[in-house]
Order: C-alpha cells, then structure tokens, then sequence
C-alpha cells in the first residue's frame, strides 16, 4: 500500500505511506525461512512484550503470529526511514489470510525490535516486532542524535567528542516514540559531560537508569 504524504521528516513519512502487508506462516525451521526468502518473502514474528504494561485492556500473551512479508515492501521501508532509526518507529501490520486476500485476520500497529542480517551478504533474515497499541507503555532502544558541533568551544580547542552511548532505552506509550533524542553540545567545554538526568523527555516518559550514567563526555586532547 503505497501513496504519497506530506510530513516533518521520513519518519513521519513512513508513518503515513506504509502499512506492512503479511501473511501467516504455519511451519517454521531453516528450510521453510530458506524457501520463503527464495520466494522474495522475510520470515517474521510479532508478539506482545513480556513487560508491557497498558492504560487499556492488554493484547492476550498468547497473541502471536508467526509471519511473512514482502521482502520489496520491507527493503523500501528501509530505505525510507533509515538505520537506526526503523526500530523506534512505530508501522501499521495487516495480516491476511494469503497473498492477495481481502480477508483480515489481524491488524494494528507494530514497532520493529529486531532485524536479524546474514553476517556476511548482509541479507535480511528476519524480522522481529511487537505490538505497539496506543496507550501501551513499551521499551525501546531510541537513537541519540548530537547536534552544535561546530559550535562547540570544546572541539574547538582540540577536545575530542566521546560518544559513550549511541541509543538510550526509552520507555514510554507507544503512540509518543521519539525517533530519536536530540543532545545539543554547542555550549559544552573540555571536561563538560552529558548525563542521562540531563536529558529532556516528553510528559509520559522515562529513560531506563539501568543503563550508562553518561551519554557522552569531552576529555583533553591527548599527544602521541
């Protein structure tokens, strides 16, 4: 399903254009993923998160599907939103009873948590995603983004940026997931940190403080 959208960015873009199509996948196992995949398909299951708390009646534990999509579809998605931003971005799912069916067996929206690549063509394997209903409360791991490095006094004196974290885990309702968390570094000087207490967050959300103190830190600039 594809049509065009105004939007703020490619996120929300991906959130107007796309609505993943997929079709049930009864047998599992290497052989079966490895026929799919030769059928231009991508095996892939959706759950509910084990720890997923709701302000609404929860999904049923026992709500999974196993699944396949269209490997053209997903790869466009991709090209589209961008690593790493595809996996804290929320997309609507149809399951169908086959490919080209009118019949509905599921729908709603899902956020991608896991894409499993072959190490060496780097070739999809599959897909991991959990749903993602407004008013539940789900983790994700949201891209950190830095900004005002040209203005930055520290870079400027020959400082050197330690990106400590790349992603910070983010728990919130899934209808309010960032794509990413934005540090501005245009004020900072050498010996000046960011730590996960500084970071603004929207109402309704919380950082997970099991992780790194620290984002990131400027430290002097060493001579060899």
């Amino acid at each position: 399903m594809w049509r065009s959208c105004a939007g703020d960015g490619l996120r929300r873009a991906a959130r107007c254009y796309h609505t993943i199509q997929a079709i049930p996948r009864e047998l599992k196992g290497n052989k079966v993923s490895a026929r799919d995949r030769a059928q231009g398909r991508i095996p892939a299951v959706v759950f509910t998160q084990s720890y997923l708390q709701s302000t609404s009646t929860p999904r049923p534990l026992s709500r999974k599907h196993l699944l396949t999509a269209e490997k053209k579809q997903i790869q466009a998605i991709l090209d589209s939103v961008q690593l790493p931003f595809f996996c804290s971005t929320t997309f609507p799912l149809q399951i169908r009873a086959g490919s080209g069916s009118s019949t509905l067996l599921d729908s709603g929206n899902v956020l991608p948590i896991k894409i499993h690549r072959d190490q060496e063509s780097g070739k999809i394997l599959n897909l991991v995603f959990v749903w993602a209903d407004e008013g539940t409360e789900l983790k994700v791991d949201v891209p950190v983004v830095f900004k005002g490095e040209e203005a930055c006094p520290g870079l400027k004196k020959g400082g050197q940026l330690n990106r400590i974290r790349t992603s910070l885990k983010y728990v919130c309702p899934a209808e309010h997931i960032p794509s990413k968390i934005e540090v501005d570094v245009s004020n900072l000087d050498i010996g000046d940190k960011v730590c996960m207490q500084d970071i603004k967050l929207k109402a309704g959300a919380e950082l997970d403080f099991l992780s790194f103190r620290w984002v990131y830190h400027y430290a002097e600039r060493i001579n060899m």
